[in-house]
């Protein structure tokens, strides 16, 4: 007698898979993952759930706050619909509740709750490989009479544009020590790693390639001049042009050439396999210097092999990673004007950023090119930022 048909089985099996399926997709939902950040208040008199005041904060920030007040100010004028599916039965939170909320909130946990969210939505298709640029930036209009202002150090996925991870900078230290405690918290397994010169340490190319099993692919400037010397006498006229692009925009023409050359176990840094020089030359397009051209050389060292990149990637991967500042800093400083916010008190300046980083990488996941012509739009009509939010 034949073995009875698994067809009766496998339709139940498919069922409790897309219903697991259906739950991890729930879990992480942002709303849900913004609700699991600790609150700071003492839970006696807490009127406005953590969750609300974050999720109105977030909101104002997809329609352009910049500041408490201007959160405060959008909560107010919120429609119903909002107010009734974030559960708001009274009154909104007021322009106190956010300031001082926002100011002692744990920001360490916000970033690493967001950071664990944009991760879970960016996870690469099989046989692509993430790249991470990693850069700082200083919160200029946070500085105060007795000390300068906040220095923050981010990771960026390439391929979105979203912001993976955040972590404070002290001011009684740098970006290098706080390198590894920023990718402690990414997942970085078989990822690339790209980052400017200051981080061109063997420290770094140690901990990237034997702790996480990760590549690399730094900048060298004169920080490290033996190993910048070795690189800049390294037979480059010899070495066969691999990649070239010529590209106009911002109001300049530039021409970008690359060589790579594989490099052997010599040259003073962990984990090198391949050599990369950069040839940049810029000219404007209008005024009395447009026919002249500025020439940049730039070396780069990467601990992806031959057979893993070709130089058409690492073209694409070293210019990748100015997408941190192009598409994250620049957006910060010039679309949020960050850097006259004058956020200063306790945790509030970082919480901040953060609001802002978790805003634009809404915005690159769900489609929008241009962040200020998004924030315009969820400007427009009170509802747009919660159903934006939503999609996530």
């Amino acid at each position: 007698m034949p073995a009875a048909s698994s067809s009766l089985i496998d339709p139940a099996i498919g069922q409790l898979m897309a219903a697991a399926q259906a739950l991890d997709r729930e879990r992480w939902r942002l709303l849900p993952v913004l609700a699991a950040v600790p609150d700071p208040r003492a839970r006696r008199g807490v009127r406005h759930r953590l969750a609300v005041i974050l999720s109105l904060s977030l909101c104002a920030v997809l329609a352009g706050a910049r500041s408490f007040t201007a959160i405060a100010e959008w909560a107010a004028d919120t429609d119903q619909a909002t107010r009734d599916a974030l559960g708001i039965t009274g009154v909104v939170p007021c322009e106190s509740t956010f300031r001082r909320t926002l100011q002692t909130l744990d920001a360490d946990a916000l970033d690493d709750a967001a950071g664990a969210w944009a991760q879970r939505r960016t996870i690469p298709a099989a046989g692509i490989r993430r790249a991470v640029a990693v850069d700082g930036k200083a919160l200029r209009g946070s500085g105060t009479a007795d000390g300068p202002g906040r220095h923050l150090l981010a990771a960026l996925d390439h391929g979105h544009g979203a912001v993976l991870g955040q972590v404070d900078v002290e001011a009684k230290t740098n970006e290098i020590p706080m390198f590894s405690t920023l990718l402690d918290r990414v997942d970085l397994a078989g990822a690339v790693v790209t980052a400017d010169a200051l981080h061109a340490q063997r420290a770094h190319a140690e901990y990237l390639a034997v702790q996480r099993g990760a590549h690399y692919l730094l900048t060298v400037k004169r920080n490290q001049p033996g190993l910048h010397a070795q690189l800049a006498a390294l037979p480059w006229r010899q070495v066969p042009v691999a990649c070239q692009t010529r590209e106009k925009g911002h109001g300049r023409a530039e021409r970008r050439t690359l060589k790579v050359t594989a490099v052997a176990a010599g040259l003073a840094f962990p984990h090198a396999a391949q050599a990369i020089q950069i040839v940049r030359k810029r000219r404007p397009l209008t005024g009395k210097n447009s026919k002249k051209w500025s020439t940049e050389t730039v070396y780069a060292i990467t601990s992806l092999t031959v057979i893993q990149a070709r130089p058409a990637d690492l073209a694409r991967i070293a210019r990748g990673h100015w997408g941190i500042e192009d598409r994250l800093h620049w957006v910060r400083d010039v679309t949020y004007d960050e850097d006259r916010s004058q956020v200063r008190t306790g945790s509030g300046p970082r919480v901040m950023a953060s609001l802002r980083n978790l805003a634009i990488t809404i915005l690159r996941l769900t489609g929008h090119a241009s962040i200020a012509a998004a924030l315009r739009y969820h400007a427009r009509q009170p509802g747009r930022p919660l159903q934006t939010i939503m999609q996530c």
